[in-house]
This record gives structure tokens, C-alpha cells and sequence, in this order.
């Protein structure tokens, strides 16, 4: 099957992108990497729109440091984002999940802005920014907002962006001293999206549990975050299981993925205590 697309446009500068998304009048998609898009595309999951593509913006990747912060440019690719120092040494959940994200040519071409505009609920990066309480900045007609992660996946496939928006960095905590990460998930095979998955932070301040493929989108477990900081991790389980409510479909039943999450966590809290490889 052929993509059906309205048109194509190669914005050379932000302000050029935001334009032309002004012009197509509700019909303008973003063109990063394409990974997901042009996959929707030709199974005519989406047909007609005008294709903005801001993929040579090399104002939108790379990473810098600002403060206690790491900025990421949000056409950072994948493969980037797993290899760059700064990334490694102080946000090191996001170098490890690139490990489990597909295979070596969509990390070559996919972006993290990309992934978490696309917000599938079974992809690793959504996840790993709400368990690191990152924040999203989106550029619009209106000027720059900065979104928290926790509110800018709103269902399947959607976020909080709005019309002619485009998420432009993305904002995350450096790992204070003694900060652990972890990131867990259970697969078919090596490159499928996950059956279930989590991200597990320890800071000082406590515990942050973010699943993904467990429901429509990344979900913060608060209350199995707040047995975890009691030292109750059996507790923490049947929080968890509580808590989300796993879709059934021909990969895995909504009762084995609430299992797994359980399993998952015991898995990620002895990596924390240094119980396991």
C-alpha cells in the first residue's frame, strides 16, 4: 500500500515550520525521522496531510547542559541519545533504554522528540521522561511552553500539543549523587515493543515508577512509589497491581501484564539493591 499525502514542504528554520503548519490549516503532520509517521502513512492509517519536514534543523538536536539540567534537542536521535557522554553520565535511564527500542535503523533515523510526540503507550522514551519528571518544551503561534511530562501524554497517540505546535527540546533532572536508574521490560523478541516495561528512579527524595505498555499511556505508579520509599516492596507489587488496569489483545492477556509488571519490579528493586546484574 502507497502513502497518501497532501503535500511536502522542507521547512529551513522554526519559524519557516511553524508557517507552513499555519498554512496547512489543521492538515500539517511533522516529518523527524519518520519512523512512525510514514509507517502510519502507508497503511493509510493517516491520508491527506500536508508533511512538514524539520528533519535538517540542526538547531533541534544535540546536548547541552543548563545548570542541574540536561537539555535534548528534540531531533536528537535515538542512536545519539544512547551514545552521548552528557547523557551517559547524569540521565543514564535514557542511554539505557536505547538498548530496547527496535532496531539499528530506525535508532539510526528515529528521534526522541519524535517518539514522544508519537506517544505510543508501549514505547520506552514516554515512559522514561515521566519517571525522571522531565518537561517538554513546544513551540506555536503563541510563543514557547514548557509541558510536565506527566501531562503531556494525554491517551493513545495523543499529547497534550496543540494545533500547529512543535515540540522543539526536552528538559531533564541530572542525576544527583547516589541516584540510581533502572529500566526493565519483557518482550517476544529482541525489538518488539514490550509485553510490559518500567522505569525505576531512586533519588533522595524517594521513588518514581513509570510503566509502559501496561495501559493508554506511560503511567506513574504513586502508590506503589510510596511503598517502595517505605522499604515495603512486597507491598510496592500489590500496589502496582492495583493500580493499572493492562489491555488484553493477541500478545499478552490484561492478567499476564499486570504479572509481569509485578515481576518486573522485584527485578528492577534488587538491581537498585544491587541484588542482581
Amino acid at each position: 500500500m502507497k502513502a497518501s499525502a497532501g503535500g511536502y514542504v522542507r521547512a529551513t528554520d522554526l519559524g519557516h515550520a511553524l508557517e507552513l503548519l499555519r498554512q496547512a490549516d489543521g492538515m500539517g503532520r511533522v516529518l523527524a525521522g519518520g519512523q512512525s509517521l510514514v509507517a502510519a502513512m502507508n497503511m493509510r492509517l493517516t491520508t491527506g496531510d500536508m508533511l512538514v519536514d524539520i528533519s535538517r534543523l540542526s538547531d533541534l538536536s544535540g546536548v547541552t547542559e543548563d545548570g542541574d539540567t540536561l537539555r535534548i534537542g528534540a531531533l536528537t536521535r535515538h542512536v545519539e541519545v544512547g551514545s552521548d557522554p552528557l547523557i551517559a553520565a547524569h540521565v543514564p535511564l535514557l542511554a539505557d533504554a536505547v538498548r530496547y527500542i527496535a532496531h539499528a535503523a530506525i535508532r539510526n533515523r528515529g528521534t526522541i522528540g519524535g517518539a514522544a510526540a508519537h506517544a505510543d503507550p508501549a514505547a520506552e522514551f514516554p515512559a522514561c521522561l515521566v519517571a525522571l519528571d522531565a518537561r517538554l518544551e513546544a513551540t506555536g503561534p503563541d510563543g514557547t511552553r514548557t509541558i510536565p511530562a506527566e501531562a503531556f501524554f494525554t491517551d493513545v497517540f495523543e499529547t497534550s500539543l496543540r494545533d500547529g505546535e512543535i515540540l522543539t527540546a526536552i528538559t531533564v533532572p541530572k542525576a544527583a549523587s547516589g541516584e540510581r536508574h533502572v529500566i526493565e521490560e519483557v518482550a517476544r523478541r529482541s525489538g518488539d515493543y514490550a509485553l510490559a516495561g518500567l522505569c525505576l528512579v531512586k533519588r533522595a527524595g524517594g521513588h518514581r515508577l513509570a510503566l509502559f505498555s501496561v495501559g493508554p499511556t506511560p503511567i506513574l505508579a504513586t502508590s506503589a512509589m510510596e511503598k517502595l520509599d517505605a522499604g515495603d516492596l512486597d507491598g510496592a507489587v500489590a500496589a502496582l497491581a492495583e493500580e493499572i488496569d493492562p489491555p488484553s489483545d493477541t500478545q499478552a492477556s490484561a492478567a499476564y501484564r499486570r504479572h509481569l509488571a509485578g515481576v518486573l519490579l522485584r527485578r528492577a528493586a534488587a538491581k537498585l539493591q544491587g541484588d542482581a546484574p
